[in-house]
């Protein structure tokens, strides 16, 4: 049976720690970030044995829940949200069936339209289509991970649905931090070290930001944005995730989050920044921004060195770039990311991604088949606001 837990943030931090594959979204940190945006976080532990909770957990999720305002609905329109979790030995399958077991009745009993997870299992791993694909699989795997594919199976067994809206990247480019300086030089593609050297002999320095530069930080995120396409949110958002995660110091990664901003400058002006967040002897790229300006100097390359040199530095293990292609081809709009990323010498990571379990069929494909409508129109409405705050 799942329990709630009720101890301190820091205490939490350091229990996830030492899970397989403890991620930065389960930190007290993020959901501390996601409760002041209409989230409520709930945090839960399963023991080994019920009835003796003393034990050292053998699971933990740390599960947000959200309701949903709209007219008639608002008691049953409600949504739980396990952002890259649970954590827990996802191969062991009775200890799987267990917390499976557990929050779908827990999704019951909330009165849930559905609860949404998406944990680091692995399916896979390599690039689908590359050419020394020898051990290829139909799905273009280049090695498969037995045992990601049979918790798929059984969710799929269980009614779990493969989610349409995929809140997290489902793949990703995981760079090994345990290799030498020059061994991640040599995994990188000639290219990119050339780009690397050239940022460096045309005068791009790289320095740790400050809370003083998150205004900056955050316009040159709005121009990165509207140039290439994508939507943020406002300001208030992000400066709240970067203000909370820049509170620790880097000497305490494997059990408190934190986060720094690296800055590339041409002769003291700042033309490139990237957003490195550390939790678990593991940094995650989330944010990257540029401006038009130098960007011939490759500043976005001399970033991603330093960083992984300060990730490694910090006693790092991996460097997780944040997302890569669903279908690895050109028509993919993270394609041209993508490439940058391979660049870097990583591996890409290919996961489960986001499963939902629903109490009601018929409220879930409701709420499937509205929200997304929302969402379009709020997303306009924030690409004008940022186009809007640009140009004053």
């Amino acid at each position: 049976m799942m329990q709630a837990f009720n101890g301190q943030s820091s205490e939490w931090n350091d229990l996830i720690s030492f899970f397989p594959n403890p991620h930065l979204l389960q930190t007290w940190q993020w959901a501390e970030v996601k409760a002041k945006y209409g989230w409520k976080p709930m945090p839960f532990i399963w023991h080994s044995q019920p009835a003796i909770p003393n034990l050292q957990p053998v699971a933990t999720a740390m599960i947000l829940q959200r309701t949903i305002p709209v007219s008639g609905f608002a008691k049953k329109m409600r949504v739980l949200y396990v952002p890259k979790g649970p954590l827990l030995d996802w191969n062991n399958t009775a200890l799987r069936a267990r917390v499976l077991d557990d929050l779908q009745a827990f999704a019951r009993r909330q009165s849930a339209i559905f609860v949404k997870i998406d944990p680091d299992v692995v399916l896979g791993t390599g690039i689908p289509g590359s050419v020394d694909a020898a051990e290829a699989c139909p799905e273009g795997i280049i090695r498969r991970d037995n045992g990601g594919q049979a918790m798929r199976s059984d969710l799929t067994r269980r009614g779990w649905i493969f989610s349409s809206d995929q809140i997290q990247f489902r793949n990703t480019v995981l760079i090994d931090l345990t290799l030498s300086k020059d061994e991640l030089l040599a995994r990188m593609k000639q290219k990119t070290r050339y780009n690397v050297r050239l940022a460096e002999k045309k005068g791009v320095t790289v320095r740790p930001g400050a809370l003083t530069d998150l205004p900056v930080l955050y316009r040159m995120y709005a121009e990165t944005s509207v140039r290439d396409g994508f939507i943020i949110r406002d300001e208030t958002y992000y400066q709240t995730v970067w203000q909370t995660f820049m509170r620790h110091p880097p000497s305490a990664i494997r059990h408190s989050p934190f986060a720094e901003p690296l800055i590339a400058e041409v002769e003291g002006q700042p033309v490139a920044a990237i957003f490195v967040f550390y939790f678990a002897e593991r940094a995650y790229y989330l944010y990257g921004m540029s401006r038009d300006a130098h960007r011939e100097k490759m500043p976005n390359h001399l970033l991603q060195w330093e960083a992984m040199q300060r990730a490694k530095a910090a006693g790092c293990a991996a460097y997780d770039l944040w997302g890569a292609p669903d279908v690895f081809a050109e028509s993919d709009s993270l394609w041209g990311v993508f490439r940058f990323k391979e660049g870097l010498g990583g591996q890409v990571l290919r996961t489960l991604g986001a499963w939902d379990f629903t109490p009601s069929p018929i409220l879930y494909k409701l709420y499937t088949q509205t929200i997304p409508r929302l969402l379009d129109v709020t997303r306009a409405r924030g690409k004008s606001r940022t186009r809007q705050m640009i140009r004053n």
